[in-house]
């Protein structure tokens, strides 16, 4: 039996990273599996294409893994590294790093497909906020 699509937050900020874990852990009632890829290895700010790799195998529980990157070369090193390591259940998705992270959650808390959850992070970039 398979788990819900995992997310992974690529971010350069591991605070910022762990921040938007804990909301989504709330909004998911803790069953949607959310690894982070944040900062470098020694907790700087940056990026790490290894965290990368190890965060979507964490992330990976049988249905999928979206990749959420926050800005810059966090795009770059997650692009980079599943380039380097492609998988057709492993999707890249360029939304907006807190709405598109809570999308994907809910929707993959609801048992969606990977395709449901890739479309629904993406369609929070044109959520209005009032």
């Amino acid at each position: 039996m398979t788990g819900p699509v995992g997310v992974v937050l690529v971010s350069h900020s591991p605070a910022m990273a762990a921040g938007l874990r804990e909301l989504l852990g709330e909004l998911g009632s803790g069953s949607v599996p959310v690894q982070l890829a944040a900062g470098t290895e020694d907790g700087s700010l940056g990026t790490s294409y290894d965290l990368v790799l190890r965060a979507v195998a964490a992330a990976d529980h049988g249905s999928g893994v979206v990749v959420l990157p926050d800005l810059g070369s966090s795009v770059l090193t997650a692009a980079t590294a599943l380039a380097d390591h492609p998988r057709p259940d492993v999707v890249l998705v360029d939304a907006p790093f807190v709405e598109g992270a809570v999308a994907a959650v809910v929707t993959a808390s609801a048992g969606a497909a990977l395709a449901e959850v890739v479309t629904a992070a993406q369609d929070a970039r044109g959520f209005r906020k009032f």
